[in-house]
């Protein structure tokens, strides 16, 4: 055998072995989402310029749909005059005491229903009669037995609450994988250790889910409720602006919303970081 084909046998075999142990791309990453950077905000700064545009061009009508220029004015006025917080504290304090209660009481009854059979073949039937009821409807009836003062407010955004929570709560705890419960069970766990252990943690995605829904809900309901007898509020300002034909405060109590709407989206994303994390 030639020096030259001895040459090329060897750097064929360099090739081979090079072949055989190049590493392969690793592609478990779960479906992790990436962080986009600011995306978010250049596409909603990019929508309210067009707005803009369009409203100081003419193509939008002033009187159909304020420029987002004139909603922030009226959003200074408030400001200035002081009634922001006056309406925002309103709100806020229904929202937080029905969100909170409702959400309270809806894991407890969601718990019992995925715990115990008898609270199952009790409850579960009529929590699927009561939910698809319209809350709203039924503000009137809380006026009667709570007033019209915060107790039929309080009352009305608790009651919405109440039941996607505990949909979602009992959903989560039928969801937890049966095999980690008789793990637990087979190590010798207390009943009251593999709820707190198991069946908790495997509900709470499931759970906190419901608590976006639960939250865009009570959010409607509230508006609906200061839209009958408040005197501040975010509902309120918004009939107010409404019954005046005040377009650019009409729009600017629905920025207030939509703030709101995404402060407590935050709220909640941040919570999923922090119970969650064991997922990662």
């Amino acid at each position: 055998m030639s020096h030259d084909t001895q040459v090329l046998g060897s750097t064929a075999g360099k090739h081979k072995e090079e072949r055989a142990v190049r590493q392969v791309p690793f592609r478990g990453g779960g479906f992790v989402h990436r962080p986009m950077g600011p995306i978010g905000a250049v596409v909603f700064l990019a929508i309210i310029a067009l707005w803009e545009a369009g409203s100081r061009t003419g193509v939008i009508s002033p009187i159909a749909l304020p420029a987002p220029s004139e909603a922030l004015g009226a959003l200074w006025d408030l400001v200035v005059t002081g009634m922001l917080w006056k309406h925002v504290g309103a709100s806020l304090y229904r929202l937080v005491i029905g969100w909170t209660l409702g959400s309270l009481l809806g894991i407890a009854v969601g718990l019992m229903i995925g715990l115990f059979s008898l609270a199952r073949a009790g409850l579960l039937p009529l929590v699927s009669a009561l939910f698809p009821i319209p809350k709203i409807a039924l503000l009137p009836l809380f006026i009667i037995w709570f007033g019209i003062g915060e107790g039929s407010k309080v009352a009305t955004i608790l009651f919405g609450t109440f039941f996607p929570t505990v949909i979602a709560t009992y959903g989560g705890v039928d969801n937890v994988d049966r095999n980690l419960i008789r793990m637990g069970q087979s190590f010798g766990l207390s009943w009251l250790s593999i709820v707190r252990k198991i069946i908790v943690p495997g509900a709470m995605p499931a759970i906190l889910s419901g608590f976006r829904i639960s939250a865009s809900i009570a959010i409607v309901l509230l508006v609906a409720a200061e839209m009958i007898g408040a005197e501040f509020g975010i509902g309120a300002y918004i009939l107010m602006a409404g019954a005046l034909f005040a377009t650019d405060q009409l729009i600017a109590g629905v920025a207030l919303l939509s703030v709101l709407g995404l402060s407590i989206s935050w709220l909640i994303g941040r919570a999923e970081r922090a119970l969650l994390s064991w997922r990662a």
